[in-house]
């Protein structure tokens, strides 16, 4: 009887486990959970927490990282945020071909600031760690600074990171 009954308990538990396991292929299914790893630039998007998470992904699933440094009480962050978050195709390109990362405090890499620390600062590294310092915006004195009126040339540069990507390694 005993045994019957703790036979009864492990089924129950295990299927009860089984329920509360979230879905590891959310993004095949065209539904995702919004995260708030995206501080709003892009919620249906899958974000890395950290730079190292983000290096790792980059490196197993051979695609380009885009590290977007920013601050939330910076009007020249919130209003490229708002661009970046409401551009269907930025968003297509950072969902299939990237691996992204915002970030709102400074890391340990220096390589990140090549031309100093400011924001916002978009940076794309390769999956073999190498920063691309040849991918920038128009700005000569703020290399990695886009504005939302740079919004194609920002997208330009996310598909040539992939483009660049496949043909150099």
């Amino acid at each position: 009887m005993i045994r019957g009954l703790l036979s009864v308990l492990l089924v129950l538990v295990a299927v009860s486990s089984s329920l509360a396991k979230p879905e590891k292929n959310i993004a095949k299914r065209g539904k995702r959970i919004p995260q708030t790893l995206s501080r709003g630039w892009g919620d249906q998007l899958i974000w890395a927490q950290t730079y190292e998470e983000a290096l790792y992904w980059a490196r197993a699933q051979n695609k380009p990282l885009m590290v977007i440094f920013h601050l939330e009480d910076c009007p020249h962050s919130a209003s490229m945020k708002k661009v970046f978050a409401e551009d269907k195709d930025i968003q297509k390109v950072a969902d299939e071909d990237l691996i992204i990362l915002n970030l709102v405090y400074e890391t340990t890499d220096k390589h990140l600031s090549p031309d100093g620390q400011y924001v916002p600062r978009i940076i794309f590294v390769d999956p073999s760690m190498t920063v691309r310092a040849d991918i920038t915006g128009r700005y000569s004195n703020r290399m990695y600074a886009y504005e939302p009126s740079d919004i194609k040339l920002l997208l330009s540069n996310m598909q040539k990171a992939k483009k660049l990507l496949k043909t150099e390694l």
